[in-house]
């Protein structure tokens, strides 16, 4: 059983026990919207959301760095050339139930 869930713009495939990094959420509590349930053989799509199922999330971790991340900057003929990097941070949820 899986389903695919919304969460602060973002899609995610989530399966019960499974453990996802998603864009900071602070102090929010995590409240993701049901797009598609499977369930063996029924799949049931929703318009937009899927009515009556809810995924448990639960926080593990409220703040993870990423990977650094690189940005260069380059302008043809004109010397310029910039390189900067930062790490994204992220917050590590558990989907604990889907019902």
């Amino acid at each position: 059983m899986y389903a695919v869930i919304s969460l602060k713009g973002n899609q995610y495939k989530v399966s019960e026990g499974d453990e996802i990094l998603v864009d900071k959420l602070g102090d929010e509590k995590p409240e993701a919207d049901v797009l598609l349930v499977v369930d063996d053989e029924k799949v049931k799509v929703g318009k937009p959301i899927v009515k009556g199922v809810k995924v448990g999330l639960k926080v593990v971790e409220a703040e993870q760095k990423g990977k650094k991340l690189t940005i260069l900057k380059y302008k043809a003929k004109s010397r310029y050339r910039r390189k900067m990097g930062f790490r994204p941070i992220y917050t590590k949820l558990q989907v604990q139930k889907i019902s």
